[in-house]
């Protein structure tokens, strides 16, 4: 049996149990284990797919196409495992899971019940997810106390008791709140939220303590004395300004030690140099530059979590700082291009519907006529593509059929509107399913040689993870490229544009993608595609009359 570190969260939402999770399976990794990690999360909706950014956030995808909680992105980003869409579960997942077995008759006429089936379901599926590795964390998610997330308690509590404590471990983060007037620290949050963790049969084994000051001894030994949790066990988890400085932090207080003792992991010393060095690039610029993203949802950045983590992995792969501004592509449809004055390189990520979408196109068109670096991702792309369409090309009116059915030159459209056996466009987007028709995980394309795209990936074939459902139209490739416009990376089967730029002698870097890379950037690797656009906007920050750039080795 695969040993489980069991992450809960009291006394409020938003403490950053993903973060703090994903920090200490990096130290775990750093110490020689194969780690996995998984989120049980308490709604009801089977996925993220279908839910509002606004209200979610980021949808993070996995190689094999599961739409997930942006928690899986902290994961991956931590970790060199790839996760699944077997270590994302929800409460729809698991009564979708129950009430399909309970159609095919498996449970043989009995009465269906929370207990046990949907909690034997609750713990099938960890022992699916985390099994074959020296050890795993499971992240609960909502709150201590939340009626919603009972049957997941319910279940890893059940699981410590058949396992024993030293095949399971609970790890609590609570608030300890800084009460200004007072001048204090407060723990009875803490103590409080332990008590309702204890009246369900759970006593935590570690507590992280968050808080906005180091956590006195004092206190630590007073949340000791009333949660029955060793001292040792209680950690401080300061505010950080850097993220990626937890795993060290956590490791200063023993909390990896502790862990390796109480669950009897065969671990050798951690070496966080490779984390040490992400810091140390962070905190130690050598330049910096400004990199405008524009969006649709910009007034809630997690909906954008990944890029956002990916053009600062770019920087740091060059010690330099990225600063962000984030540009409502509303706002450039209503008032114009004059916000994108100044900046070093822009961005347009995904996203779905017609709002802010000429917002996107205009953003497009200013970067590929003033020179400034572009990078385009998923609609981004389509973006790009019609602003040439239009202004390059010729074709008045040219649009996706997302947001235009009418469109007289249809540039981007589903496959079912420009493809069918006979080879006439058959128009069908109106019946389309939100998710049918989603192109979704990891997939391979080749990337055509002399290229831009093939000097940032140094390879031919490269896999990238996708999530849409619009694609470039095949009908207007070679209208396309007799103007100028480069198709530059293709699916396997030469079907499919995943990759447009435009020829160096026109533009210094300018280049967009179909699929979402920032899905594969880590703090310790970055991406080929951000390191590039980092390095491009650096070079056109110079050329503007920026201070001098200083070669990193």
């Amino acid at each position: 049996m695969t040993p489980l570190i069991f992450v809960t969260g009291g006394v409020v939402s938003s403490l950053g149990k993903g973060i703090a999770a994903a920090s200490l399976a990096a130290i775990l990794e750093a110490r020689g284990l194969r780690v996995t990690m998984m989120k049980l999360d308490p709604y009801i909706n089977v996925d993220p797919g279908t839910m509002s950014p606004f209200q979610h956030g980021e949808v993070y995808v996995t190689d094999d196409g599961a739409e997930t909680d942006l928690d899986l992105g902290h994961y991956e980003r931590y970790l060199r495992t790839r996760l699944s869409r077997k270590n994302s579960i929800t409460t729809g997942r698991i009564y979708e899971n129950v009430i399909r077995k309970e159609r095919r008759g498996d449970y043989l006429g009995g009465t269906v019940q929370v207990i046990p089936h949907i909690t034997d379901e609750i713990k099938r599926c960890i022992v699916e997810a985390t099994e074959g590795f020296d050890v795993a964390l499971v992240e609960i998610g909502g709150t201590v106390g939340d009626i919603e997330s009972l049957p997941f308690l319910e279940a890893i509590r059940q699981i410590r008791t058949e396992r024993g404590p030293d095949k399971a471990l609970f790890m609590h983060l609570t608030l300890v709140p800084w009460i200004a007037a007072a001048g204090e620290l407060k723990t009875k949050p803490t103590q409080h939220s332990v008590k309702e963790l204890r009246s369900i049969g759970i006593q935590p084994d570690i507590l992280l303590c968050r808080s906005e000051q180091p956590l006195p001894d004092s206190e630590r030994r007073k949340i000791a004395l009333f949660t029955n949790v060793s001292e040792r066990a209680v950690i401080s988890a300061v505010d950080l300004d850097n993220i990626y400085r937890m795993p060290r932090r956590f490791h200063e207080q023993g909390l990896d030690d502790l862990i390796v003792e109480r669950l009897r992991l065969p671990a050798g010393p951690a070496d966080l140099r490779e984390w040490d060095a992400v810091v140390d690039a962070s905190e130690h610029p050598v330049d910096e530059v400004t990199i405008a993203v524009v969006g649709k949802y910009v007034d809630h950045q997690d909906a954008y979590k990944s890029v956002g983590e990916a053009l600062k992995h770019g920087g740091l792969r060059q010690r330099t700082k990225v600063q962000l501004k984030w540009l409502e592509s509303s706002d450039i449809e209503r008032d114009g291009t004059a916000a994108l004055d100044g900046v070093d390189g822009i961005l347009v990520p995904g996203g779905f519907g017609d709002r802010g979408f000429e917002g996107k196109v205009l953003t497009a068109r200013y970067a590929r006529e003033r020179g400034v670096p572009y990078f385009g991702i998923c609609y981004g792309m389509q973006a790009a593509v019609v602003d040439y369409a239009r202004h390059v090309a010729g074709l008045a009116g040219a649009n996706s059929t997302e947001n235009d059915k009418a469109s007289p030159h249809p540039v981007i459209g589903l496959i079912t509107e420009w493809r069918t056996a006979s080879g006439e466009i058959e128009r069908r987007s109106e019946d389309s399913d939100l998710g049918g028709t989603m192109r979704l995980g990891l997939q391979e394309q080749r990337i055509k040689p002399g290229t831009l795209a093939r000097e940032m990936y140094g390879k031919d074939v490269v896999g990238e993870r996708h999530r849409h459902r619009y694609e470039f139209n095949n009908r207007y490739r070679t209208q396309l490229e007799d103007a100028g416009l480069v198709i530059s990376a293709k699916s396997m089967d030469d079907l499919l544009v995943e990759m447009i730029e435009l020829p160096r002698a026109q533009h210094p870097w300018f280049l967009a993608c179909q699929a979402h890379p920032e899905f594969l950037s880590t703090p310790r690797d970055g991406h080929p595609l951000f390191v590039g656009f980092i390095r491009a906007a650096r070079e056109h920050k110079a050329q503007a009359g920026g201070r001098l750039l200083r070669e990193v080795r």
